[in-house]
């Protein structure tokens, strides 16, 4: 099989490090559980087969793994740190989940399974790997025709870096500090021109808007703001 080297040793070992915190609730992860629901329902709600086989992408411990699960799909998790698939393996067992986890590259899959899935999730990933357009033409090559692929990311806006990078990991604490790297961020319109590049048709963006003063989250359509998800079909 071919090698494929689209990561990051210090990105690997930085998830490697925080695997045993991915399913306390109270701790550092705490934000990936509170916007799970509203990340589940943008993926699922447009979705028409019965009993999809979905891929999830640097699936982490398991998260959105796990709630797709529960909503009726098959899941292929994977990820390239061990400790992290070691707890979602765990974690999926104790729930009693059926779940295909998996160390292994999407670019791997992508050739040992092309066509194979009716849709594909990458939250919070391509902007830990050196070239996220070859983690989303590894995506589009796995899709069935007609599948969805769902990715979500940062903006790399001086926004950004003041709410997702200063006041989200330094400030407010909602992720573990060091968690991204102002560079690798990613624009709306270079995700769009590399989906275009590799197939993918743009359907929809939407982004994740936070108030600090009441603590929640919300879904905010057709906006391009810090937290976003898009969502395109292999036509």
């Amino acid at each position: 099989m071919t090698q494929f080297n689209n990561f990051d040793d210090k990105e690997i070992n930085k998830f490697d490090n925080v695997a045993h915190i991915w399913w306390d609730l109270k701790g550092e992860m705490r934000t990936l559980h509170v916007i799970n629901p509203l990340r589940t329902r943008f993926i699922t709600e447009p979705l028409t087969v019965s009993s999809p086989a979905i891929l999830d992408v640097g699936c982490g411990g398991g998260i959105l793994s796990e709630a797709l699960a529960k909503a009726g799909a098959r899941v292929m998790g994977i990820d390239l740190s061990t400790a992290s698939i070691e707890a979602a393996r765990q974690h999926a067992q104790a729930q009693g989940l059926a779940i295909d986890y998996r160390v292994v590259s999407v670019e791997e899959v992508a050739e040992s399974q092309p066509g194979s899935f009716d849709a594909i999730t990458c939250m919070e990933m391509l902007e830990h790997v050196p070239e996220p357009q070859k983690v989303i033409a590894a995506c589009a090559r796995a899709l069935k025709p007609g599948g969805h692929a769902f990715f979500s990311t940062i903006n790399r806006t001086p926004k950004a870096f003041l709410f997702a990078i200063v006041g989200g990991e330094y400030i407010l604490r909602l992720l573990p500090r060091g968690t991204h790297t102002y560079r690798m961020l990613i624009r709306p319109g270079e995700l769009k021109e590399w989906a275009r590049q590799s197939g993918l048709e743009f359907v929809r963006l939407a982004s994740l808007m936070y108030n600090p003063i009441l603590n929640t989250w919300k879904v905010a359509h057709d906006k391009e703001d810090v937290n976003y998800m898009a969502h395109f079909i292999k036509r």
